[in-house]
Protein backbone atom coordinates (compact mmCIF):
# COMPACT_ATOMS: atom_id res chain seq x y z
CA UNK A 1 0.00 0.00 0.00
CA UNK A 2 1.35 3.48 -0.95
CA UNK A 3 2.82 5.90 1.77
CA UNK A 4 2.26 9.69 1.03
CA UNK A 5 4.99 11.48 3.65
CA UNK A 6 3.45 14.90 2.88
CA UNK A 7 -0.15 13.53 3.99
CA UNK A 8 1.18 11.35 6.37
CA UNK A 9 -1.43 8.35 4.84
CA UNK A 10 -2.01 5.40 3.18
CA UNK A 11 -4.08 5.32 0.05
CA UNK A 12 -5.13 2.30 -1.75
CA UNK A 13 -3.98 1.66 -5.08
CA UNK A 14 -7.56 2.52 -7.04
CA UNK A 15 -7.67 5.78 -4.97
CA UNK A 16 -4.21 6.81 -6.92
CA UNK A 17 -4.06 9.39 -10.02
CA UNK A 18 -3.34 7.60 -12.97
CA UNK A 19 0.55 9.15 -12.78
CA UNK A 20 0.24 7.34 -9.48
CA UNK A 21 0.16 10.48 -7.11
CA UNK A 22 -1.67 11.14 -4.09
CA UNK A 23 -5.22 11.92 -4.39
CA UNK A 24 -4.88 14.89 -1.60
CA UNK A 25 -1.56 16.09 -2.32
CA UNK A 26 -1.15 14.97 -6.03
CA UNK A 27 2.76 13.75 -5.12
CA UNK A 28 3.80 10.98 -7.01
CA UNK A 29 4.18 8.25 -4.10
CA UNK A 30 3.71 4.79 -6.51
CA UNK A 31 3.58 3.35 -9.61
CA UNK A 32 -0.06 3.27 -11.97
CA UNK A 33 -2.14 0.10 -11.15
CA UNK A 34 -1.71 -2.28 -13.88
CA UNK A 35 -4.08 -4.92 -14.90
CA UNK A 36 -2.89 -8.00 -14.22
CA UNK A 37 -2.05 -10.18 -17.33
CA UNK A 38 -4.20 -13.48 -15.67
CA UNK A 39 -7.02 -10.98 -15.64
CA UNK A 40 -6.90 -10.40 -19.42
CA UNK A 41 -6.52 -14.03 -20.25
CA UNK A 42 -9.99 -14.49 -18.49
CA UNK A 43 -11.51 -11.71 -20.13
CA UNK A 44 -10.63 -13.23 -23.51
CA UNK A 45 -11.23 -17.05 -22.49
CA UNK A 46 -14.98 -15.31 -21.58
CA UNK A 47 -14.89 -14.09 -24.97
CA UNK A 48 -13.88 -16.99 -26.68
CA UNK A 49 -16.28 -19.31 -24.43
CA UNK A 50 -19.08 -16.98 -25.04
CA UNK A 51 -18.79 -16.24 -28.88
CA UNK A 52 -18.66 -19.93 -29.27
CA UNK A 53 -21.73 -20.09 -27.10
CA UNK A 54 -23.61 -17.91 -29.24
CA UNK A 55 -22.04 -19.95 -32.44
CA UNK A 56 -24.21 -22.89 -30.90
CA UNK A 57 -27.13 -20.81 -30.31
CA UNK A 58 -27.68 -19.78 -33.77
CA UNK A 59 -26.97 -23.70 -34.88
CA UNK A 60 -29.62 -24.56 -32.54
CA UNK A 61 -32.07 -22.39 -33.95
CA UNK A 62 -31.68 -22.88 -37.60
CA UNK A 63 -31.91 -26.77 -36.74
CA UNK A 64 -35.17 -25.98 -34.72
CA UNK A 65 -37.33 -23.58 -37.29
Amino acid sequence: MPWCEACNRFSAPDELTEEGGCPECKQVIGDPPTTPWHFKLLVVAAVVYLGWRAVQGVVWLIQHI
